[in-house]
């Protein structure tokens, strides 16, 4: 079953469409259609022009953190978050189907993907060489497409299903705690009051000692469990900051509390998301 149209950075078959296909898949049985976008600015693009009705992106990495220009076109193109998806990045290497893992004598990947997976190349199998493509699962398409033998890609299982390709050893990432956290905008999807339990927060402070710390206090009295806190500086304006904050709750009502509690003490309070925690 088709449905609606997805943006995602990257291709088909990459860890975006598979958190795509959680998200729209556990809360509608839609496999949605994947629009395929260059970079994250070009998601956003395409949900403003049209060619899009919503947009899966990356925000952070258990392993290599936030991806902090990801906050940055969160609060400059003000779409709200309608919900997330933590999802675990396995990298497989895959081929041609028939070869052998000693068939192989190069791979190709995105550069991310090397990291993750270089101690696997270096021990188990020196003599593969690595190459930098531009993404995962284009690599997949590209060895599918052009019938490269002896050339490998590391990439999600979902790419391998989609272009037939044989998976030759699952699971060669180093770190196995290693997931991606995604925020899904979605204007046509209103998310149920009793099912709003998280909000993400943008807002800036008086420079002046103890401000955050007073917000953190007021936030903690009213039971918010701030499950992430992020600063970027304020272009313009020396030595004064975005935060963006990702609060947890049990009641609405307390969170609204909350939120009037905070508003005199901070400045441009802008609620990017609220939604149902993933986790």
């Amino acid at each position: 079953m088709s449905g609606k149209r997805v943006a995602i950075q990257g291709y088909s078959g990459c860890f975006h469409e598979q958190a795509a296909r959680n998200f729209y898949g556990g809360l509608f049985g839609e496999v949605p259609e994947i629009v395929e976008c260059d970079t994250f600015e070009d998601l956003y693009k395409a949900l403003g022009n049209g060619c899009a009705d919503a947009a899966v992106m990356a925000i952070e990495n258990t392993v290599s953190g936030g991806l902090l220009r990801n906050f940055e076109l969160l609060r400059k193109h003000g779409r709200k978050i309608k919900g997330e998806v933590y999802l675990r990045i396995q990298q497989n290497l895959l081929a041609l189907p028939g070869q052998r893992l000693e068939d192989i004598r190069e791979v190709r990947t995105h550069y991310m993907a090397i990291n993750q997976t270089r101690d696997f190349f270096e021990t188990r199998c020196p003599w593969i060489k690595v190459a930098e493509s531009e993404d995962t699962a284009k690599s997949a398409a590209d060895i599918a497409r052009e019938k490269l033998y002896g050339i490998g890609a590391v990439a999600s299982l979902l790419a391998a299903e989609l272009y037939g390709l044989e998976v030759l050893q699952e699971s060669i990432e180093a770190h196995k705690e290693n997931f991606t956290r995604f925020l899904v905008m979605d204007d046509a999807y209103a998310v149920p009051q009793d099912k709003i339990n998280k909000a993400s927060l943008c807002f800036t402070l008086p420079h002046k000692p103890g401000s955050l710390a007073h917000i953190l206090t007021i936030l903690s009295f009213y039971d918010m469990n701030l499950t992430r806190i992020q600063s970027l500086p304020i272009p313009g304006r020396q030595w004064q900051y975005f935060f963006y904050a990702d609060i947890k709750f049990d009641d609405y009502a307390r969170y609204g509390q909350a939120l009037s509690a905070v508003r005199p003490l901070i400045e441009d309070l802008d609620i990017l998301g609220e939604y149902n925690s993933a986790l």
